[in-house]
């Protein structure tokens, strides 16, 4: 596969672009991807940062959400054979993108997720399974697979195995699944986005494969994590819930989810109160996410 477009939404993302950029031809070695970068209005100096790379192609974009970033990326190359879509907070390891590639030998493979790594090295739970009532019990410490979205199971980290979805900053989509699907839902603006076009993805039949033999390295220094970011996160998963279950089924998540949020502010995380006041208060919720009006966000 020769034509790849790498797709990096930015978002005052000046402290880490740079070294995503610089570790593009090393996981590529032998290949010329267009680097496509969308920038969501930063008002840092990352348009400077990218600017030290000439062959990378900039789009100047409001900033209309993640997915409307990843949109634009897409709309920009018709073309391209497969698209890799990365956050700007990642570095990636020599022969990260070849490896992602040939898994797509495959043909069913429609969507390849790698190894996501923490700045030490150590794995971070990049593997996910479909919410589910019990999942939101909050009893996700537990680690049985019943109770918990994220795969915590060692052993699954070690080869190549088909998921639910995977973590969004990483993931290689192909051209066919792509047209096959659609457009990202921009209506989330921030996170879920990954769950619901994976979702969409096994819908059509194609497989979500995540990969050891490629790997990225979580930097950090991306755009941050706040109070707002975290209602963001709570309200779409809310809001994916409830768009594919009956108004019962979504009402006991909705409830799960503000119980399991209530044991995080037990346990000091101070930005559960803005959640749980964001899901029993629609018009408190983000402006941008569009679902102010009714107590269950769809």
């Amino acid at each position: 596969m020769d034509d790849l477009a790498i797709i990096i939404v930015t978002y005052n993302s000046g402290e880490s672009i740079g070294r995503l950029l610089r570790s593009i031809a090393p996981a590529y070695p032998g290949g010329s991807p267009r680097v496509i970068v969308v920038d969501n209005a930063s008002t840092d100096d990352t348009l400077a940062r990218v600017a030290e790379h000439p062959r990378v192609e900039v789009i100047r974009s409001r900033n209309e959400g993640y997915s409307a970033g990843i949109n634009r990326g897409v709309e920009h190359s018709p073309r391209a054979d497969a698209h890799l879509i990365l956050n700007p907070d990642l570095e990636l390891t020599p022969g990260a993108i070849a490896a992602m590639l040939a898994e797509f030998d495959a043909p069913n493979v429609g969507i390849v997720a790698p190894l996501v790594l923490g700045p030490q090295g150590d794995i971070e739970h990049s593997q996910r399974r479909e919410p589910t009532l019990l999942r939101a019990a909050g009893l996700g410490f537990t680690g049985l697979p019943v109770f918990s979205e994220y795969v915590q199971e060692p052993e699954a980290y070690t080869h190549a195995v088909t998921v639910d979805w995977a973590l969004g900053a990483a993931l290689l989509v192909r051209r066919d699944c792509s047209l096959n699907v659609g457009g990202w839902d921009e209506s989330y603006f921030l996170y879920s986005e990954e769950t619901d076009y994976c979702a969409r993805a096994r819908a059509a039949g194609w497989s979500i494969l995540f990969t050891p033999a490629a790997q990225v390295v979580h930097a950090g220094g991306g755009s941050g994590r706040n109070d707002r970011t975290h209602v963001m996160q709570i309200v779409n998963r809310v809001r994916y819930y409830a768009r594919a279950h009956s108004r019962p089924a979504s009402a006991a998540y909705w409830a799960l989810t503000i119980l399991s949020e209530a044991t995080w502010v037990v346990r000091g995380h101070s930005q559960s109160k803005a959640s749980i006041g964001a899901l029993m208060k629609p018009g408190s919720r983000p402006e941008e996410l569009g679902c102010g009006e009714h107590l269950i966000p769809r």
